[in-house]
């Protein structure tokens, strides 16, 4: 039986930053992690990338591995939408998105390439096991995640799109993935 939501109007208060229960960075390191960590294979885009560490603060993400021609901070056009966030994810730059898949194998993370390719599953249907870490890898404004990438990831999940459009900014997809599998390993 479904419980009805009844609405009650009333007065609602903006509350100010100086009320909001919020970490310190200090908290924030000290934090246990969701165990998620992004991959960022090839992003372009200085605003992606720091839109990408502020939503991955907000879900206690585990790390950010940034690859290939993904900018690093500091740089002012990502600490312009990161808000600080660089300060508190933990990050690490490699060259080579490959190798970083091999060795986050290796310590038995699971890697999964949000994409659109055949036997993709979507993300709706896609379950997480509370005991293991989870890569997601997110690719290129143009390109998408890389062919050889998604070869080498043992799962590609999809995000649902019902209009016209065939994608999502980047920034929006690691938004919804992310709040996602948050919701689904609390």
């Amino acid at each position: 039986m479904s419980e009805k939501f009844t609405f009650i109007p009333m007065k609602h208060r903006k509350l100010k930053n100086s009320e909001l229960t919020r970490k310190t960075t200090a908290q924030f390191i000290a934090s246990e992690k969701t165990p998620l960590i992004v991959i960022l294979d090839n992003i372009r885009s200085l605003n992606n990338i720091g839109s990408v560490f502020r939503t991955a603060d907000a879900f206690l993400v585990k790390k950010i591995y940034l690859c290939g021609i993904t900018a690093i901070p500091p740089h002012k056009d990502i600490h312009k939408t990161a808000l600080g966030a660089t300060d508190n994810v933990a990050w690490e730059y490699a060259e080579n998105t490959i190798d970083i898949i091999k060795k986050l194998k290796e310590d038995g993370v699971f890697i999964a390439s949000i994409e659109q390719a055949e036997h993709s599953v979507a993300l709706d249907d896609f379950s997480l096991q509370k005991e293991t870490t989870y890569a997601v890898i997110f690719g290129n404004e143009v390109k998408g995640v890389s062919q050889e990438v998604v070869s080498e990831s043992d799962l590609v999940i999809e995000i649902p799109q019902h209009g016209t459009k065939h994608s999502l900014n980047i920034s929006v997809s690691a938004g919804i993935v992310l709040w996602d599998m948050y919701c689904k390993l609390s």
